[in-house]
């Protein structure tokens, strides 16, 4: 999985469409209410059960700019039609939510409406969040209620033509966005339909890792297989990245056990992979601190998945093969060895990786470019640091490894072009 910075995206062909729609057009009736499925319904304060669902939430990665204060906002969503800022959430009642009403709070996360009704950025991800339930939401809301107030004041949005136009966000709701709440499936266990809950819901997973359409709504038919979105990838350097398929297809968890994804969520190493990029943020200010119960049921939901295959199966000539073997061998075998089976160690198995056979290779490419960093603090179990290999392997180089990665050891992907390469430079 990656972490929940997942930037609203649409294609240009999309302006035309959303610049001509003046239609008076209305969100879908949520479906009704289902019971509270709160992770702490023993717990009698609703304050701390709040506290526990805005770390499921990954609240504060989100609203917490570097350096800032906490929940004050400021973070940067980098899309291809300019920038938005997440809001201020903290209480202060001129900046942040502090003046709002719980119905406003409840109104801004089941249907995308700030407190003055005017349309939010599905940045926020809103169509996760509608599926949370009332009690849930108002715990969230109880608990926000006690964030200290900060005064800081995020930047404007720098959004282009007609892009700044939020009315225009009620054609995008009428076609994307159903609105409707979570309902349990009678024929799966409780603990199955928490991490129904907790996946499609406040975890809002498929954000990031389901791919969108030409106008940036989500492909409900290819759910959490597999997506595209924009972050850091050194410095103040924003580069697209690529996450992975969390459905049981060969090139997504087919080969994790409930206990390797269990594992992952909770240390970052999940024995046959590692967290790094955003994804490390992902574990350290939320799935790590979640109960060992809702990890499991996270994990038992995400093996249930039907596999949807998206990476295609691609033979390298026998010349370029042998041209990425031998960049390997020279930088990448020590560690994870001849095989691609890696070393508990060392380095990770890069055979049957759903990073190396991902749809988009961005993420590969990234972390031969710019090396990888374990989360803080680092899991007893974890690999060392992988080091970066921007400055030592041009772009036909890491094309040519990258492509021999994803075509070996029984690994589907699509070939790697230099093309690729100098996008994410």
């Amino acid at each position: 999985m990656t972490q929940v910075k997942s930037p609203f995206t649409l294609t240009h062909s999309a302006v035309a469409l959303l610049a001509a729609s003046t239609l008076a057009l209305t969100t879908p009736a949520p479906a009704q209410e289902p019971v509270s499925t709160s992770a702490l319904a023993d717990n009698n304060d609703p304050i701390q059960r709040g506290s526990y669902l805005a770390t499921a939430g990954n609240c504060m990665t989100c609203h917490t700019r570097e350096g800032g204060d906490q929940f004050a906002g400021g973070v940067a969503f980098h899309t291809d039609f300019g920038v938005i800022y997440s809001t201020n959430i903290t209480s202060d009642e001129t900046s942040g939510i502090g003046a709002w009403t719980e119905g406003q709070f409840i109104r801004a996360m089941h249907k995308g409406k700030s407190a003055d009704g005017s349309n939010l950025y599905p940045a926020f991800p809103y169509p996760s969040f509608s599926k949370v339930s009332v009690q849930d939401l108002t715990d969230l809301f109880a608990f926000f209620k006690t964030v200290a107030p900060s005064s800081d004041t995020p930047p404007d949005n720098d959004m282009g033509f007609p892009f700044n136009q939020r009315s225009l966000l009620g054609v995008w709701n009428y076609l994307f966005f159903d609105g409707a709440r979570f309902e349990a499936d009678s024929t799966q266990s409780e603990n199955w339909n928490r991490g129904a809950y907790l996946v499609e819901g406040l975890g809002h997973c498929g954000t990031c890792h389901t791919p969108r359409n030409a106008l940036g709504g989500l492909q409900s038919d290819h759910a959490l297989s597999g997506g595209t979105y924009n972050d850091k990838v050194e410095g103040d350097k924003i580069r697209p990245w690529s996450a992975v398929n969390l459905t049981s297809a060969a090139d997504g968890l087919a080969a994790w056990s409930e206990d390797d994804i269990a594992s992952y969520l909770k240390t970052g190493h999940g024995g046959t992979a590692g967290s790094f990029g955003p994804m490390n943020e992902v574990i350290t200010m939320s799935s790590s601190q979640l109960n060992d119960g809702d990890v499991r049921a996270i994990a038992l939901y995400l093996k249930s998945l039907a596999p949807i295959e998206r990476a295609p199966q691609h033979e390298m000539g026998d010349q370029d093969f042998r041209a990425g073997e031998l960049v390997y061998t020279i930088h990448c075998g020590t560690c994870h060895l001849p095989t691609g089976l890696g070393d508990p160690s060392i380095g990770p198995q890069l055979a049957g990786s759903s990073i190396v056979q991902a749809e988009d290779p961005a993420s590969l490419i990234n972390v031969i470019i710019y090396g990888a960093e374990t989360p803080t603090p680092a899991p007893p179990s974890a690999w060392k640091n992988m080091e970066a290999f921007g400055d030592k392997l041009d772009d036909d180089e890491i094309a040519l490894l990258s492509t021999y990665l994803r075509s070996n050891w029984g690994n589907r992907g699509g070939p790697v072009t230099e093309a690729h390469v100098g996008k994410q430079r």
